[in-house]
C-alpha cells in the first residue's frame, strides 16, 4: 500500500472531521463532539493554535494526527499528541505508525524535551505499540478535565 504523510491544509478539515466523529463513535461517545468544522479551520489555520498531519492513500484521507505545543516547568517545551486516528477500515496496515513516526519527527524537529498523549485503559493494542517504540506509559499519573460546569462553578 502507498501512502502520503503530510502536513494538512485547511482543505482537509471537513476530511479531519469526519475522523473526529468517527473515532467519537468508536468511543461510544458522538455526543461528545461539539466543534464544527469551521472551529477546526479558525484553531488551526487562522490561530495556528495546532498542527495537523493526514494521511492520504489513493487521495483521500484514511488518518490524521493533531498536535500543539505544550509547556512543562520541569521539562520545557513539549508536544502534545491530541488524537491519532485511522479509519477503522485502515487499521493494521502501518498507516498510524506512519503518522505516529512523523509526530516525534515534527517534536524532534522543534527541539521539543518531550512528546505526550494519552491512550485510553482499554485500548491494549495501542499500549503495547507505544511501549514498543519506547513509549513510558505513566500509571501512577490522572488525567484530569474539568468541563463547562466546573469551569462556571470554580469562577463564581
Amino acid at each position: 500500500m502507498e501512502y502520503k504523510i503530510r502536513e494538512a491544509r485547511r482543505e482537509d478539515m471537513p476530511a479531519a472531521f469526519e475522523l473526529i466523529k468517527e473515532l467519537a463513535a468508536y468511543e461510544n461517545a458522538p455526543e461528545e463532539v461539539e466543534i464544527q468544522v469551521e472551529d477546526l479551520e479558525q484553531e488551526g489555520f487562522d490561530d495556528k493554535n495546532f498542527k495537523c498531519f493526514v494521511a492520504e492513500v489513493n487521495g483521500k484521507i484514511e488518518g490524521m494526527a493533531l498536535v500543539y505545543f505544550r509547556f512543562s516547568t520541569w521539562k520545557g517545551r513539549t508536544l502534545h499528541l491530541e488524537d491519532l486516528i485511522v479509519r477503522e477500515s485502515m487499521r493494521g496496515t502501518g498507516l498510524g505508525g506512519a503518522l505516529y513516526k512523523r509526530v516525534v519527527k515534527y517534536g524532534y524537529d522543534n527541539n521539543v524535551k518531550r512528546v505526550e498523549w494519552v491512550v485510553s485503559e482499554a485500548n491494549k493494542n495501542a499500549q503495547e505499540f507505544y511501549k514498543n517504540t519506547g513509549a513510558d506509559i505513566k500509571k501512577d499519573w490522572y488525567t484530569v478535565h474539568m468541563d463547562e460546569t466546573g469551569i462556571q462553578k470554580n469562577i463564581d
